[in-house]
């Protein structure tokens, strides 16, 4: 297959990335597509950001222009990068992403690398359990951080649990996983107290969608990510009767959350004998609610 086939005017590696950003500027931005060549030469040419400044206008060999034309049809097509590539870093871990799970956002990575203060150098063997757990990113990164803790990880997908499972073995790392619908009033009956819950559950209202790109609602699973909108807090009225009942009398719960919906979340954790303290993510934005007992 020669260059113009490949729809490059050259094999040097300058002409590939200015046809990415022909083709992709118009619906992308020219920044965010930089951030994704920059993400793909790291994983395709083991390039650091020194490296792409220093070798960007040599020749690179046709695997890797195959790779990069591949790419283009994708990303045109709005799938996400990294689909592309086929996994994600996420707090230290690595982890095998597919439409099958949410990708693992900054966000969430923010929330857990903040267990760190919140539950202090003294957490070592305790239980956590992570609810609607998709990837396994949560437990997973949780369990390497703290490996004496019991780690469990829930989620009602067949398909996300399977993904989970080989991330956590990826990593090297033991989590218990079971498929359970947190929705089902007894849910989670013999799983004992934890010392920490978490989660990341569904808490985009339907009305919300129209404001989200294609490359989030064509290639992530809806069921992870949309509530109704005449009961947005629906899974986290669920968690907060199974915390109820599993969660120690010193035990942290801890919850992403829709900034839209701050004051209502916090409102019904309240209802359910919680003291909530809201954090900011690093936007500025609401993000998490940390409760206790």
């Amino acid at each position: 297959m020669n260059t113009t086939n490949l729809r490059f005017k050259s094999n040097r590696f300058i002409d590939i990335e200015e046809r990415l950003h022909s083709e992709l500027d118009p619906t992308l931005t020219r920044p965010e597509v930089h951030s994704m060549v920059l993400l793909m030469c790291r994983e395709w040419m083991g390039w650091s950001t020194a490296d792409y400044l220093l070798h960007r206008r040599e020749p690179v060999n046709q695997s890797v222009m195959l790779r990069f034309h591949h790419a283009m049809d994708g990303l045109k097509r709005h799938q996400p990068v990294q689909h592309i590539i086929g996994y994600v870093d996420f707090c230290g871990c690595r982890l095998k992403v597919g439409p099958e799970v949410l990708i693992p956002r900054p966000e969430t990575a923010e929330m857990v690398e903040a267990l760190g203060s919140l539950l202090g150098t003294d957490f070592k063997a305790g239980r956590i359990l992570d609810l609607c757990t998709g990837s396994g990113c949560i437990a997973i990164a949780l369990k390497r951080r703290w490996p004496e803790a019991k780690v469990m990880a829930v989620d009602i997908s067949s398909q996300a649990l399977a993904m989970a499972r080989f991330n956590a073995d990826y990593n090297g790392v033991d989590v218990q996983f079971e498929q359970c619908d947190i929705l089902n009033t007894n849910a989670g009956k013999d799983w004992g107290r934890f010392d920490l819950i978490i989660s990341n559950p569904p808490y985009v209202r339907q009305s919300e969608k129209a404001a989200m790109n294609r490359n989030v609602l064509d290639y992530e699973p809806v069921e992870a990510l949309f509530v109704p909108d005449d009961d947005p807090l629906l899974f986290y009225r669920a968690i907060g009767s199974l915390v109820q009942r599993h969660l120690t009398s010193r035990g942290l719960l801890v919850l992403e959350i829709n900034e839209a919906l701050v004051t209502e979340t916090s409102e019904l954790l309240r209802g359910f004998g919680f003291e909530t303290e809201v954090r900011m993510d690093f936007r500025g934005r609401c993000r998490v609610i940390v409760a206790k007992n």
